[in-house]
């Protein structure tokens, strides 16, 4: 499979701080990426740096069979990059719409497409980007970077705060995004969601890469999952606390709470 972005002993951070040391990291066109690790590895950094937002001190950058490293973020987009931030960063005094047409490039992606992956949003069209939910906004940050027709897509923590309700209409959207052939990189805390909806996972650890391979065999792999993320499968936490409550003393009905699916610190 041809790679349309091909990263290569790159060290990247901001100013003087290198946070991405010697990586190496590949993507076919049309594969989905689940990008994990702990707090502070340089996940986001990674995305900020093929967005070009970063400083890059050594290593090659290639997108599309063109060197990017030296590209501004604004060439990068054009070319085909589309970013979706983890602070979302819409226009607040646009309409739905308007924050839409201000990035929209002929394509297969429009704005009607982008009604029927987000309904929501077109329920909200007329509404300022100030007057929506936190989803809502999420909905229109992916939304306005598909308008622009990436051939990548970058999401970094698309469902960090965000409610089950709405955590799940944006896991089906990525479900959809993948299905359509579209080459994404996922960047999320919640692990094994993200694991669920990607065929690929990359796990990163002081800024370089530590794993990569299927996310179905990481899913059932409960020592890496632990040795590399801090977690462990749900059926293994629920036993802990089933243990824990039977042991308890007295009649105090314990209820099992479900685990947390998010990466240790």
């Amino acid at each position: 499979m041809a790679k349309l972005l091909d990263i290569h002993k790159l060290s990247a951070g901001y100013r003087d701080a290198v946070v991405i040391d010697d990586l190496s990291f590949g993507i076919g066109q049309g594969e989905a990426v689940s990008l994990l690790g702990r707090n502070g590895v340089g996940k986001s950094t990674l995305l900020a740096t093929i967005m070009g937002l970063t400083t890059v001190s050594k290593g090659c950058l290639e997108f599309d069979g063109k060197n990017i490293a030296n590209t501004a973020n604004y060439q990068r987009n054009r070319m085909g990059i589309g970013y979706v931030p983890q602070e979302r960063e819409i226009f607040a005094s646009l309409t739905v719409e308007q924050n839409m047409r201000v990035a929209a490039r002929p394509g297969e992606w429009n704005i009607a497409a982008a009604y029927k992956l987000f309904p929501r949003l077109e329920e909200r069209r007329n509404n300022y980007g100030n007057q929506l939910s936190g989803g809502e906004q999420q909905m229109l940050s992916m939304a306005r970077a598909l308008v622009g027709n990436p051939k990548l897509l970058l999401l970094d923590e698309p469902l960090e705060g965000l409610s089950p309700v709405m955590m799940d209409i944006l896991l089906d959207a990525v479900k959809q995004l993948k299905q359509s052939g579209l080459t994404l990189i996922l960047v999320e805390q919640h692990a094994h969601l993200a694991l669920e909806v990607t065929e690929r996972v990359v796990i990163m650890d002081r800024g370089r890469i530590v794993h990569d391979g299927r996310s179905d065999l990481l899913l059932k792999d409960d020592a890496t999952m632990h040795q590399l993320l801090g977690l462990a499968h749900a059926h293994q936490v629920e036993n802990t606390a089933e243990n824990s409550a039977e042991n308890a003393a007295g009649n105090i009905s314990a209820s099992v709470r479900k685990p947390d699916l998010k990466l240790a610190s």
